[in-house]
């Protein structure tokens, strides 16, 4: 069986010491009442739910799995999960950061990331039945009609229904502008939807009685491809406008997924037979409005990878403690016992502290991004809201990218830690490689967040994201240009982020002789721009170490893991840029035939 502590010292250090939460919150209208005292309560209740109520059933959830029954076309799910989501809901977490208009708590959406991360380190596959309504919830928050938002939306922030998103198709996979649901007028203001979606997380559940379909579909005179879809709400049972529960609607399960993991979260084939529904937003605008719930999910997604790394890592630290393997090659350390333990090792190390640092780095960059977000949401000056936006929206596809990759790397250095009894169910770390391994491939995997991050969010939007965030590494390296205790690593950062500037330049130039350029870069440069990104946010980290009320012992632990970062992960911008200038040639010269 593993284990979990949720990292509530390193969540506090982060949200206090680096962050500094409390003074943006206080400034922010509609923040003010995080105050730190607020933080670290929710923080120590999430901690509970999530070590006493949800890791309990991360194991048991996964060899149960998810049970169809094709006769009523229902699903159950693992046993004590359905109580789980009560119990959530109960204590009112499913509403903490949403708007208190609609029934929500209004607390900033970086506490409720810091929650997500507990969750999902707690049980990922539970995790994203909640997740995927809060992103259904920004969407009918943002887009939909008064009267939506007070039917629909308030069910979702009380949790008495769930949400989805119905996005893909067999056909069509990530290129949506090839969907073919349809979507015909009603006399009375509603559509009749019909087509099949694909990998619908949560789309039939147990846990409540209704569920609401966020699809996407083509009117009758829609045009051809993404600039021809709309964005409709298709509930499980009928829902008027005066907010009357009708009958069943024809939006059903007709299979679950059998998958390589998250086994305990149900993936549908979801079927459209002209299924009541209506629109949201405006015709043939769909996109965009569900791109707001993407969004969402996909800073969401990224918190798993980070979920995983801390859970993977508490785990295999512990069995090297344990477990006794070999001596050291300096001599035995521990020579009252038969072996040394398994940490004494350096390449045991290696591992371990590579875990660490993208547990701990990772998770100042998931709490920076929302950081803004909540910025972006409530600053009153336009010039810092218009920066924070920005700044989300370059974030975005690192975050997603970079720490669901990280999450992949991390598993699997703590599988390997385990050695064989890695290998064995009841260890529990080949449940996290197993979970870790759908995190890269749902809400875009990481070659759409590559391209999004170099093709639009340099390239189209001329890199206004990028430059603020350059901005604020060069003024930190500034700042601290004579400070001794911070120069092995501003020095360092300095260079790397000048450097970053120089080759987004370069890779501009190359692809304005050859659009091939964009793609053959992307993958590379999301992870040059990744490791960067982590490297300053480790500068800061040692940064406020020094200057906090942290013990002697924490404040070393930050430095000598910064330290390990700039030495032995830092490097890695090396190799992609090297792949980078390579240019596209040697992925395109070879002729399709050439590859059998």
């Amino acid at each position: 069986m593993s284990r979990y502590a949720a990292p509530l010292a390193d969540l506090r250090f982060a949200l206090h010491d680096v962050l500094d939460v409390e003074s943006t919150y206080a400034r922010l209208p509609g923040c003010a009442t995080a105050t730190r005292d607020v933080v670290d309560a929710v923080l120590e209740e999430g901690a509970k739910f999530a070590e006493q109520v949800l890791a309990p059933l991360n194991q048991s959830g996964d060899a149960e799995g998810c049970s169809y029954d094709k006769a009523t076309q229902s699903v159950r799910t693992p046993k004590g999960f359905k109580e789980a989501f009560a119990q959530y809901v109960e204590a009112g977490w499913i509403g903490l950061v949403a708007d208190e208009r609609f029934g929500g708590q209004g607390l900033p959406e970086t506490l409720g990331a810091a929650l997500k991360e507990m969750i999902d380190s707690a049980n990922l596959s539970w995790g994203n039945y909640p997740m995927l309504s809060h992103g259904a919830g920004s969407a009918l928050e943002h887009h939909g009609e008064d009267w939506q938002r007070e039917v629909f939306l308030k069910p979702l922030v009380a949790g008495t229904w769930t949400g989805t998103m119905c996005l893909t198709e067999p056909h069509c996979g990530t290129d949506l502008g090839l969907l073919k649901t349809k979507a015909e007028p009603n006399p009375d203001g509603s559509y009749r939807i019909s087509g099949t979606k694909i990998f619908i997380t949560a789309g039939e559940h147990d846990f409540v009685d209704n569920i609401l379909h966020l699809v996407l579909a083509r009117l009758p005179d829609a045009p051809a491809g993404v600039k021809g879809i709309s964005l409709f709400l298709v509930p499980k049972f009928k829902v008027g406008k005066d907010g009357t529960v009708g009958e069943r609607n024809a939006a059903v399960c007709g299979s679950i997924e059998h998958k390589m993991g998250i086994h305990g979260s149900v993936t549908c084939v979801m079927n459209f037979d002209g299924a009541e529904g209506w629109l949201v937003g405006q015709p043939n605008k769909g996109l965009a409005a569900m791109f707001t719930m993407m969004n969402t999910a996909r800073l969401a997604v990224g918190l798993q990878g980070l979920g995983l790394t801390e859970r993977a890592y508490q785990n295999s630290l512990a069995y090297a403690r344990e477990r006794l393997q070999m001596r050291s090659l300096s001599g035995a350390k521990f020579p009252d016992k038969p072996a040394d333990p398994l940490i004494v090792h350096p390449d045991v190390r290696r591992m371990l502290l590579t875990q660490k640092a993208f547990a701990e780095g990772g998770r100042l960059l998931g709490l920076y991004a929302y950081l803004h977000e909540d910025i972006r949401k409530h600053s009153q000056d336009a010039a810092e809201r218009e920066r924070a936006e920005a700044l989300v929206s370059f974030l975005t596809p690192i975050v997603k990218g970079l720490l669901t990759e990280a999450g992949i790397e991390c598993t699997y250095h703590a599988l390997q830690v385990f050695g064989g009894h890695g290998f064995i169910v009841e260890n529990g770390m080949e449940q996290f490689a197993r979970d870790a391994r759908i995190t890269t491939l749902y809400e875009g995997t990481t070659q759409i967040q590559a391209n999004d991050l170099l093709g639009r969010k340099v390239m189209q939007l001329q890199g206004v994201g990028l430059k603020h965030f350059l901005a604020e590494i060069g003024a930190f390296c500034a700042a601290h240009a004579n400070d001794a205790a911070l120069a092995e690593f501003a020095g360092p950062l300095g260079k790397a982020a000048k450097e970053w500037g120089e080759l987004t330049l370069e890779l501009g130039k190359r692809a304005g002789a050859n659009a091939e350029e964009i793609g053959a870069a992307a993958y590379d440069y999301l992870f040059y721009s990744g490791y960067i990104a982590l490297a300053y946010l480790w500068a800061r980290s040692v940064a406020a170490a020094d200057t906090s009320k942290q013990s002697q012992e924490f404040r070393d632990a930050k430095r000598l893991t910064a330290r390990f970062y700039f030495a032995r992960i830092l490097p890695r911008i090396h190799t992609h840029a090297a792949a980078m200038r390579s240019g596209a040639a040697n992925l395109l010269e070879m002729a399709d035939a050439q590859f059998g």
